[in-house]
């Protein structure tokens, strides 16, 4: 079992995976020119097999494949938390090991939700203890956005949860102020909350979350990154101005159009988006133009390299 020791404040992005057009196959290169790109930035880190990750269309070795290619691009300091949920207990131990072994330094457990009606709390609570015991990294839990096929946790599991030695913090990606502000309060001093809603960072980490790990960010990293040193330096002005700019990105890209409305974003900014994997499919034209409008009014096109 790891030290729980680890430092999550700030803005962490959660990477989407370019795939090559030909073939289907991930694209190293494009994905390693996209992380540098970020990295240009102060974000803390990134999540790699998030839901913004087309995580659950990534097999094991294209994981492992992804997770080195960020270990060689991550500047020193940088951490690399990766996504390994998966519906048996067995099964997210392996991937854990696995995510550890190719240099994860923290790995992201989404909840088993397929038998959704049997995960009760003292289920969940055995799960994830299970996977904390067997993991040689930090764990964090995830809240999915509730919008996808998922189940939420009650708060008072999150709070016996906290407790464990080796689980560090939770993404909560539900976009509710105050219920991530609920589990601040319900959790052990040294547990980190972390936002998944880009909409909300600023009022999140000024209400006592450490950071968040958001979409947002991809699109406008600096933005990001500004915003979540604002609020651990008490700029809370700043952090506001900047916090209204791009939320709406969050709540018409993110969340609106999700990872296709995401990945051709990117392509409009300089960076190596494309398509998802099918069944995802890439936005219509008309939608396209959409997304460049959205873009335009937050003043993130002025800068694509594009």
């Amino acid at each position: 079992m790891a030290d729980r020791k680890i430092d999550l404040r700030g803005a962490f992005l959660p990477v989407v995976t370019p795939f090559q057009s030909e073939t289907g196959d991930v694209d190293t290169a494009a994905f390693e020119a996209n992380l540098a790109r970020w990295f240009d930035h102060p974000i803390s880190g990134i999540l790699i097999a998030g839901s913004t990750g087309e995580s659950v269309f990534l097999d094991e070795r294209e994981r492992g494949t992804l997770i080195g290619a960020a270990s060689d691009v991550a500047p020193e300091g940088a951490k690399v938390i990766v996504g390994t949920g998966m519906e048996s207990t067995r099964h997210t131990i392996h991937m854990t090991k696995q995510a550890a072994q190719a240099g994860a330094d923290a790995v992201l457990v989404s909840p088993p939700a397929y038998f959704k009606g049997a995960m009760s709390d003292e289920a969940l609570a055995a799960h994830f203890a299970a996977i904390a015991e067997a993991s040689p990294v930090p764990v964090l839990i995830y809240q999915v956005p509730l919008r996808l096929s998922t189940l939420e946790f009650s708060t008072g599991l999150i709070g016996k949860l906290s407790e464990h030695p080796n689980i560090v913090g939770i993404k909560d990606s539900r976009g509710q102020l105050d219920l991530a502000l609920e589990l601040v309060s319900a959790t052990s001093s040294d547990f980190q909350v972390m936002v998944g809603s880009g909409a909300i960072l600023a009022p999140a980490m000024q209400g006592g979350c450490t950071g968040g790990i958001v979409a947002v960010g991809l699109m406008a990293p600096a933005e990001a990154a500004d915003i979540a040193s604002a609020c651990l330096e008490g700029r809370e002005d700043y952090a506001a101005e900047l916090q209204a700019r791009i939320a709406p990105v969050h709540q018409k890209i993110v969340g609106g159009m999700g990872v296709p409305g995401v990945k051709a974003a990117l392509d409009m900014l300089g960076y190596s988006g494309g398509a998802p994997r099918p069944p995802l499919h890439s936005p219509s034209d008309d939608r396209i133009e959409v997304i460049r409008g959205i873009l335009d009014e937050a003043d993130l096109l002025s800068l694509a390299s594009v």
